[in-house]
């Protein structure tokens, strides 16, 4: 899967989406207009005193810009405002839509055995594919087999699984759904199943208003009489069954579409969750055995229509013959995955006995494989690996979190303890350094702060480099959580740690920024993932800037930098002539910074060239080292561009 050509088609979704729904919202406006150009013929029939007048026609004319004005923008006005309050209540991220059906969030430190082997699945294969770690939610009333991801971008993800999925599944069955997810992630599919939801929720609201001014008559609030009054009542019973008609037959074109749209990517997900898994019968069984559970995958919240192409299954009972129905049938998605499957469902037990398993999640009880060293990269075969998710990414996971010390591991998932891993992971390599460092936390973060990370970076300090944006990614659940002011204690400390000496590496700086941006992204998803920049030559400086850092930390010597920086160079031939490379001396990092946001505004195309000629330079001279790889990898996730831990286990 090409994460790049992946997301350009998400957005080429999107807007035929747009047009689509554009269709339907005019749609609604002629037949809106239709029906008020009858209710005005009807209402000009009425004589003062109420009666009718029979000789006089009801319709004069089928055509009347002002009425047409006045539907159209009224309709407009409805649908739009109703869109974006549904979009105001989803614009928070996976966590708020998580919340909202129902989901609670798991504690990072649980102990409960169900709830760790979630955990441990999802970061796998966070890890594996080098998105951020998602928020993770049980939706603890839910007793039906269901999951569903969620945010506006990888940065605010939410994975919400039913109760019945974690009580239910054995670890390959929840693997596979987790993998299913994360080919949603991946794909780009969450933010425009944001969009078909505050879509269709404004043309709900039409229907919904009619409906109301129906009710209202039902519950005595609007009372029928004689002569004049009732003449205004029976106007106004018209055009509350006018809207309520008009709008529901919006409504349901709109959830046509709706289901459409979603029952397209739901083959295309479980073919992906078989690939990242390399187990058809994880994914296979979990299908195997909604079908054979007498509430299958239904989801008992209110919100389960609303949100039902979200899921990983169908939630609701679907109307119109399957017309609404998000998902494929679950025979016709069994036997993509199975094609020789006999036709029979799995009988779930009511509770998986997860003892035999934690073996599996708790890291120990196996041998663990070292990973075999670094060679040198093939740029195109690095930029291939953005954004996916494979088998041995996978397996190379595990091996790479069972590698980390436990106690390293459970500081990550502990608020009292992340930070301190964060800041351990930042001090220097010297004496003299350090001891500046541990004054400054000190001061700045109090005893107990000092005493936690002079504890954790007895470990951090041996720590193999591959682990360490790993052991950082780990946090991010817990570090989105801090309160404000704690949080803006944290980003002070961390760049006061980085810079004491006053000599920032250029890692060092990645690993911060990438830190914050991910939690500060999680926090106002709303604001990023929208390419403003469409013309390489925008950006052309920020590119030469990009280069230049990478050249200059592959080596000391100026002529192979150079050399690196023109390697780079040539993967840009439109730009070729505006770029030139800065020594150290000339750049400093805030400049890196603002140039590694404004690239993170880009389009798809122009951030994917640019990395490749990233790669290509920290692969000029034949030799990848690990902390190249890292850099590389800092690099494109601060442009929004996962990118997996870089080895031969590819």
């Amino acid at each position: 899967m090409d994460f790049f050509e992946a997301q350009e088609r998400a957005r080429k979704r999107t807007h035929r989406l747009v047009l689509l729904f554009a269709l339907a919202v005019l749609g609604t406006i002629f037949t809106g207009y239709v029906a008020a150009v009858l209710l005005v013929g009807q209402a000009g029939s009425f004589s003062r005193n109420g009666s009718y007048y029979d000789d006089q026609p009801v319709v004069t004319s089928w055509w009347d810009p002002q009425i047409f004005a006045g539907v159209g923008l009224g309709t407009l006005a409805v649908v739009g405002l109703a869109s974006l309050y549904k979009w105001s209540q989803m614009r928070e991220g996976g966590s708020a839509i998580a919340e909202m059906a129902g989901g609670r969030s798991v504690d990072p430190h649980t102990t409960d055995l169900r709830e760790r082997r979630l955990l441990n699945v999802v970061e796998e294969m966070a890890i594996a594919s080098g998105v951020p770690v998602p928020a993770v939610y049980v939706m603890d009333m839910e007793p039906g087999l269901n999951a569903f991801a969620a945010g506006l971008t990888t940065s605010d993800a939410a994975v919400a699984v039913t109760r019945g999925t974690l009580d239910k599944l054995n670890r390959d069955e929840l693997q596979g759904i987790i993998a299913h997810e994360f080919s949603h992630i991946l794909n780009g599919d969450m933010r425009l199943n944001v969009k078909l939801t505050a879509i269709v929720f404004g043309i709900l609201v039409l229907g919904e208003l009619g409906r109301g001014i129906l009710s209202s008559f039902g519950r005595g609030r609007i009372r029928t009489g004689g002569g004049k009054k009732g003449g205004g009542v029976a106007l106004i019973f018209a055009i509350g069954l006018a809207l309520m008609i008009v709008g529901y037959i919006g409504y349901f074109f709109g959830r046509l579409i709706q289901a459409a749209v979603s029952r397209q990517r739901e083959f295309l997900a479980d073919a992906s969750a078989v690939q990242f898994t390399r187990n058809p019968g994880g994914i296979g069984d979990a299908l195997r055995k909604i079908g054979g559970l007498a509430l299958g995958s239904n989801i008992l919240d209110s919100h389960a229509a609303e949100i039902g192409h979200f899921f990983f299954a169908q939630s609701f009972r679907s109307n119109f013959g399957g017309l609404w129905a998000t998902h494929p049938p679950l025979e016709e998605r069994i036997r993509a995955v199975d094609p020789r499957w006999d036709g029979k469902f799995i009988d779930a037990p009511e509770v998986v006995d997860v003892g035999r398993e934690s073996f599996v999640d708790a890291g120990f009880a196996r041998k663990i494989p070292t990973p075999p060293p670094l060679q040198a990269l093939a740029p195109f075969a690095a930029m291939a690996l953005a954004g996916s998710l494979t088998p041995d990414r996978v397996d190379y996971a595990q091996q790479l979190l069972a590698r980390v010390p436990s106690r390293l591991r459970d500081a990550a998932h502990q608020p009292g303890e992340a930070a301190a891993l964060v800041y351990a992971l930042l001090l220097d390599g010297t004496t003299a350094v350090q001891e500046k460092q541990f004054a400054l936390l000190g001061s700045l973060g109090g005893s107990d702060t000092l005493q936690r990370t002079r504890e954790l970076f007895s470990l951090t300090a041996q720590l193999f480099s591959e682990a360490r944006l790993p052991l950082i990614n780990l946090t991010l659940p817990v570090l989105r959580n801090l309160p404000d002011a704690a949080l803006g204690q944290f980003a002070r400390t961390a760049d006061a740690l980085i810079m004491v000496d006053g000599e920032v590496s250029v890692f060092e700086f990645m690993i911060q920024k990438a830190l914050i941006r991910h939690v500060v992204v999680a926090r106002q998803p709303q604001a990023h993932d929208s390419p403003a920049i469409f013309s390489f030559q925008a950006v052309a400086g920020e590119i030469s800037l990009v280069l230049s850092v990478l050249a200059s930390a592959s080596s000391d010597d100026t002529a192979t930098q150079s050399t690196a920086f023109a390697t780079g160079v040539t993967q840009l031939p439109l730009i070729a002539s505006s770029l030139q490379f800065a020594s150290a001396q000339t750049w400093n990092f805030p400049q890196l910074d603002a140039a590694l946001d404004k690239l993170a505004t880009a389009s798809g195309p122009i951030k994917q060239r640019a990395l490749l000629a990233a790669a290509h330079v920290v692969s000029s001279d034949g030799v990848i080292l690990a902390t190249e790889a890292e850099l590389l990898r800092a690099v494109a996730d601060a442009l929004g561009c996962p990118l997996p831990p870089l080895s031969t286990a590819a």
